[in-house]
């Protein structure tokens, strides 16, 4: 009786190990569901928009200007952000407020990415903590629902 139940135990451990290895890959490598909040992608992706994010570009390097992306935050490593790609590496990008009467331009370094938001006037971005290291990018988004 003892040996049964514990054979049953085991499996049904074995078996959740496996199935919570396989999430974790698939969620890790090939993608997930994700839910923005904020204004800053407005009005493109709209706050509590449920999206699609693939991570397969990020391994591949195939991520390419007016992509939005999902980024670990470069200000916070906790939570993750969405915004779309202005520039990649070696790129010339202006680097001032839109308010600012005087345009500046940087160079966008190697391995890095220039990062905005749709909503220029309300979002935290590559103008406030500059270019983000191409490691820092989750995925990339696909699908809207």
């Amino acid at each position: 009786m003892l040996r049964n139940v514990l054979g049953k135990t085991f499996r049904f451990l074995g078996y959740t190990v496996q199935y919570g290895c396989i999430a974790h890959c698939a969620f890790e490598y090939l993608g997930g569901i994700v839910v923005c909040s904020g204004p800053s992608m407005e009005p493109t992706i709209q706050n509590s928009d449920i999206v699609f994010s693939e991570n397969l570009s990020r391994h591949f390097y195939c991520i390419r200007k007016g992509d939005i992306v999902i980024v670990k935050s470069p200000s916070d490593p906790k939570s993750n952000i969405c915004k779309r790609v202005i520039g990649l590496e070696g790129d010339k990008v202006c680097t001032s407020n839109p308010s600012d009467f005087l345009k500046s331009h940087s160079y966008v370094p190697k391995g890095h990415v220039w990062l905005e938001g749709d909503n220029l006037r309300n979002s935290t971005d590559s103008r406030c903590y500059g270019p983000v290291p191409y490691g820092l990018i989750r995925g990339r988004i696909c699908l809207k629902v």
